[in-house]
């Protein structure tokens, strides 16, 4: 079970919104920083890990950053991510570069900064090559296919578009060889938000038989594996957290078993745990502007999907708690709604809550990964800001909400 937390109090949330305009995402630094040194000392038994962080999930220099500081690298997926890693003084191989259909000039970017370039498809081989020549360590990203099962959010690996197959893999290897690569590392990544931990533990078995076999048929040694994210949240209050213990502890039985033994040790060991670090950290914090009865009850915010769209996209559930009625039964049911022009536009769908009112405060729970991350200007909404719970319990900005003017400066009204 799950316990929804909130790092303020009624009078400090109420206090807050009086200097800072709804909607806007808050994440508590402090939980941050402690949940990512219980990530690493979780796996501080294997050779050279390191988590990297999915850049993705959180976009804020500052949240990378204070993730830096607590020993974390950067997984990075487009030039931007390349952009702002660097700008806050990350690179060399503490950058894991994975894309997918990959423009040549992110490739020439992430060689520049000295990532660990990881190909998504046997294809890249050549284009990387004739582009930015072959670096002299390089990963691969394996789709089992029919050996492995997904989930629901990121797919079944035979219909995924990401990956090199099972047919493809040691053929890869060589060929990356062939061509200059001197180190070789293995990435995949088949499962998104998963809190069964044993789909870890399996993961990890699935890649150290990779290893296993790219060895005896080409001879290559593996340096380390990349694990991929994947690792869930607990979205609802009766979800309980992945057991980080259970599956090191089953995965370190592995390695000794399947590594230790065969002479491929040491083998590296990260992941590229996003969600997982800072999701149920961040918290989209709005104020009601309608309640109103139809066909339905319904409860408008200021935020929209446009500010957190999970919930339309996949469906997701997000906890919601109201301000100040913590303690009241949830004895009414609502669609907790936006403004947008679309009906699905809906955090919460026959969601018991207390009784809500206009002008009361709604903070949304577990926002702090793929959350502002996945915004938009549908509608010509205008996306929020974001501020730091510092560890004195100070807030700061760490990015302006946009303005009118944001929206306008790419047009050219200058011939309409």
């Amino acid at each position: 079970m799950s316990t929804k937390y909130i790092p303020l109090t009624t009078e400090e949330i109420l206090n807050l919104v009086k200097d800072h305009p709804t909607p806007f995402h808050l994440y508590d630094e402090m939980a941050i920083r402690k949940n990512a040194r219980s990530f690493m000392e979780a796996f501080s038994w294997a050779p050279n890990f390191k988590n990297y962080f999915a850049v993705k999930a959180c976009p804020n220099p500052h949240i990378v950053k204070i993730l830096q500081e607590e020993g974390f690298g950067v997984d990075c997926s487009s030039l931007a991510e390349l952009v702002l890693s660097e700008k806050i003084g990350i690179k060399g191989e503490e950058i894991m570069f994975t894309s997918n259909d990959t423009p040549v000039e992110e490739f020439v970017k992430a060689k520049e900064l000295g990532s660990v370039i990881n190909l998504d498809d046997i294809t890249h081989i050549d284009v990387l090559h004739q582009s930015v020549g072959m670096p002299e360590l390089i990963s691969f990203r394996y789709n089992p296919g029919p050996g492995r099962t997904g989930n629901a959010i990121i797919g079944n690996p035979v219909e995924a578009k990401y990956g090199v197959t099972t047919d493809q893999l040691v053929d890869a290897y060589k060929k990356a060889q062939s061509l200059g690569a001197t180190r070789f590392a293995l990435h995949t990544m088949v499962a998104s938000n998963e809190l069964n931990g044993e789909y870890i533990v399996e993961t990890a078995r699935m890649l150290f038989e990779q290893v296993q076999r790219i060895y005896k048929e080409a001879n290559i040694r593996i340096e380390f594996i990349n694990m991929g994210g994947g690792i869930g949240i607990p979205y609802k209050e009766d979800e309980s957290a992945m057991d980080l213990q259970y599956v090191s502890r089953k995965m370190k039985a592995l390695y000794d078993e399947m590594i230790v033994k065969e002479n491929l040790d040491p083998l590296g060991i990260v992941f590229e745990s996003g969600r997982a670090i800072t999701g149920p950290y961040g918290y989209l914090i709005s104020k009601v502007l309608h309640v109103t009865s139809k066909y339905k009850e319904y409860v408008g915010l200021d935020a929209s999907m446009a500010n957190l769209m999970r919930p339309a996209l996949y469906g997701s559930y997000h906890h919601i708690t109201v301000v100040g009625k913590e303690n009241q039964p949830r004895l009414y049911t609502y669609d907790v709604t936006g403004s947008l022009c679309e009906n699905n536009d809906k955090f919460a769908i026959d969601r018991p809550l207390p009784k809500v009112e206009v002008g009361d405060i709604l903070v949304i729970h577990d926002t702090g990964a793929h959350g502002y991350a996945m915004g938009f200007n549908y509608n010509g909404k205008l996306r929020s800001s974001e501020y730091l719970l510092q560890e004195d319990k100070s807030v700061k900005l760490i990015r302006r909400a946009e303005t009118i003017d944001d929206y306008f400066a790419t047009l050219d009204f200058s011939e309409v």
